[in-house]
C-alpha cells in the first residue's frame, strides 16, 4: 500500500497539487515504507517508534492534503491519503493493543477530516470518515480476539509441556524406586534360598541379623513407599526434553547429575521453553543444551545463533520466557536464570545451589 501510495500520489499531479509539497513528503514516507520492508524480511515484530514514526508521517500527509491532493480525489474520498489513513488503522492495531490503538486511530482519522476540511470546507467526508471509523472497530476487535487465542494457546502448551515434564519424572522416579525394590527383593530373595537350600542346617547368629535386616527394609518400603522421593537424573531428564524438541536438532553436552525433583521439573519446564522459543522465533534448527557443576553450583545452558530479541520490548501477554523461564527458576531458593540475547544469538542461563 505505501508504494502504490507513491504511485498514485506521482500520477494525481495536477493543479492545486504542489510538486515542492509532494516531492519531500513522498520521500519520507518511502523511506517509511523500505524501513517496514526491512522489519518483514527480518520476521520481527513492528518496533513501537517505527509504528509511531508511520502515524506521524500519515497525520502530517492528512493535514497536508490541500497541496498533495487534487479536488477530484477529495471529492470521491479515493486520495491516497485516504487509502494510507486506512493502512495506519490497521498498522496501528496490529501493534497496539485496544486502548492504544483506538485513541490513536480516532486521532489519525480526525486528521484525515481536518486535513479535507482545510482543502476545501464544502466537502463532503462523512461516508469516508464512517470507513475509517468501521475498520478501527474491526482490527481492533480482531486483534483482540487473536491476542486473547494466543495466551490460551500459550496456557495450553505450557500445561501440556509441564504435564509431560511430571510424567517424565514420575517415570525416572518409578525407575529408580524399582531398582531398590529388586535390591532388596534379591537380597531377601537369597536369604530365602540359602534356608531352602539348607545351608544353615542349625540356629545361626548370622541369618538371623540378616533376615532382620530384610525384614526391616521390607518393612520400611511397605510403611513409606514415597515418602523420600528419589533423587532425579537431571541429565536422563533434560536429555529426554531436547529428544522432544520438534523441529530441532540439539547438540547435548550433559553432565551426570542428581538433584531433588522439584528441582528437575523446574530444570525441565525452563528448557523445555527456550527450546521451544529457539524453534519459533530464532530463524535456526540447532541449538545448544550444556549442564555442568561449578563450584557446588549446578548449571545448565541452552544457546542459538539465530536473531535474538529484545526482552523489554516482549508483549506482556507472552508469558514463556517472563514466567516458565526466569521466575520458575528464580522462585526456587537456590535457583536463578539470566537471558542474553544480540544479533549473534541467545544463551539462557538456569543454575541451582544445593
Amino acid at each position: 500500500m505505501g508504494s502504490l501510495a507513491v504511485v498514485a500520489a506521482v500520477l494525481g499531479v495536477v493543479p492545486p497539487v504542489s510538486v515542492a509539497w509532494l516531492a519531500p513528503m513522498l520521500a519520507v514516507h518511502l523511506l517509511w515504507t523500505a524501513l517496514f520492508l526491512r522489519v518483514l524480511l527480518r520476521e520481527g515484530p513492528l518496533p513501537r517508534w517505527l509504528v509511531a514514526g508511520d502515524v506521524a508521517i500519515t497525520v502530517a500527509l492528512c493535514l497536508a492534503q490541500r497541496h498533495l491532493v487534487a479536488e477530484e480525489a477529495l471529492d470521491s474520498g479515493s486520495s491516497f491519503v485516504a487509502g494510507l489513513v486506512t493502512m495506519t488503522i490497521v498498522v496501528a492495531g496490529v501493534a497496539w493493543s485496544a486502548r492504544v490503538a483506538v485513541p490513536v486511530g480516532l486521532v489519525v482519522a480526525g486528521a484525515y477530516l481536518a486535513g479535507v476540511r482545510i482543502a476545501s470546507p464544502t466537502h463532503d467526508v462523512a461516508g469516508t470518515l464512517g470507513i475509517h471509523l468501521v475498520q478501527l472497530l474491526a482490527i481492533v476487535m480482531l486483534m483482540t480476539l487473536l491476542r486473547r487465542a494466543v495466551a490460551s494457546t500459550d496456557r495450553f502448551l505450557r500445561e501440556r509441556a509441564r504435564a509431560e515434564i511430571v510424567l517424565m519424572v514420575d517415570g525416572l522416579r518409578r525407575e529408580d524406586e524399582l531398582k531398590q525394590i529388586s535390591s532388596i527383593h534379591e537380597t531377601s530373595l537369597h536369604t530365602l534360598t540359602m534356608v531352602g537350600m539348607g545351608t544353615y542346617d542349625a540356629p545361626s547368629p548370622t541369618l538371623r541379623a540378616q533376615v532382620a535386616d530384610d525384614l526391616t527394609a521390607l518393612e520400611k518400603l511397605r510403611d513409606t513407599p514415597l515418602a523420600d522421593p528419589s533423587p532425579i537424573a537431571l541429565d536422563t531428564l533434560l536429555d529426554q526434553v531436547a529428544g522432544r524438541a520438534s523441529g530441532l536438532d540439539v547438540h547435548r553436552e550433559l553432565t551426570p547429575e542428581t538433584v531433588p525433583g522439584d528441582v528437575a521439573e523446574r530444570f525441565a519446564r525452563a528448557v523445555s521453553e527456550a527450546l521451544a522459543n529457539v524453534a519459533l522465533h530464532a530463524g535456526v534448527r540447532e541449538a545448544e543444551l550444556i549442564s555442568s557443576r561449578s563450584g557446588g553450583e549446578i548449571r545448565v545452558e541452552v544457546a542459538d545463533a539465530g536473531r535474538g530479541f529484545d526482552q523489554e520490548r516482549l508483549p506482556p501477554d507472552r508469558f514463556g520466557v517472563r514466567g516458565s523461564i526466569l521466575e520458575a527458576m528464580r522462585s526456587l531458593p537456590g535457583g536463578g536464570a539470566e537471558i542474553s540475547s544480540g544479533a549473534h544469538g541467545t544463551r539462557v542461563r538456569l543454575w541451582w545451589r544445593p
